[in-house]
């Protein structure tokens, strides 16, 4: 970068500049080409496989698959709201759940036999048709019970420091909830976890596209 900026550059390209480094030593790097950039106010395009940076250092995301374009936007709104099940389970760590179900009607969809609310649902879609139900692992309320909840079976925790993970399976599917260290027992065989019917996305199982209102 230094070679390149005495020479005034119009636009920065990156090739996975940290990737051989230590983890320690990327995030120092990552918070300087951060500084670096806003310092001198020039276009950088940044091409990485680490998720982390890509949120952390773009202003517009472009996330690719197989040389195709997923989805164009700013780090939140591609995370709040992707637009297919590739870019749901790539971006965010832990992935976001991807689990099986059937649309019950307007604004309502059966996971395991279990039903829960949906705010954004595209209209039209046909009772008992599959789908497939994506939650990030930091939108269930563990231990909460509601008008949406889900049953989960857990197999095993991992300790963060500050957060917990909670490895088990619901509807049949794998599934992660994140939980604040304490919030639960770290011996817990079983979770009710509550649902909001905002953090629910819908996926078409073909298409991989996302089911929501246009």
């Amino acid at each position: 970068m230094g070679r390149a900026i005495v020479r005034k550059p119009q636009v920065f390209l990156f090739d996975e500049p940290l990737s051989n480094l230590d983890a320690k030593l990327r995030v120092q790097m990552r918070v300087e080409i951060k500084r670096l950039q806003r310092a001198l106010g020039v276009t950088s395009i940044y091409v990485t496989h680490d998720q982390v940076e890509a949120m952390t250092l773009s202003d517009q995301l472009v996330v690719m698959s197989g040389g195709q374009i997923e989805q164009v936007g700013t780090p939140a709104e591609v995370y709040r709201r992707p637009e297919t099940r590739f870019v749901a389970t790539f971006i965010g760590s832990p992935p976001m759940n991807i689990l099986p179900g059937t649309v019950e009607g307007p604004g309502r969809v059966s996971v395991g036999g279990q039903s829960i609310a949906v705010t954004d649902m595209r209209e039209g879609l046909t009772p008992g048709s599959a789908i497939e139900v994506g939650l990030r692992p930091e939108d269930v309320q563990a231990g909460s019970t509601g008008t949406s909840s889900l049953s989960m079976d857990v197999d095993f925790v991992e300790e963060l420091g500050a957060t917990q993970l909670f490895h088990g399976k619901v509807a049949g599917a794998e599934f992660i909830v994140q939980a604040s260290t304490g919030q639960l027992p770290a011996d817990t065989r079983n979770l009710t976890l509550a649902v909001d019917p905002a953090n629910v996305h819908l996926f078409d199982p073909q298409t991989t596209k996302r089911l929501g209102r246009v």
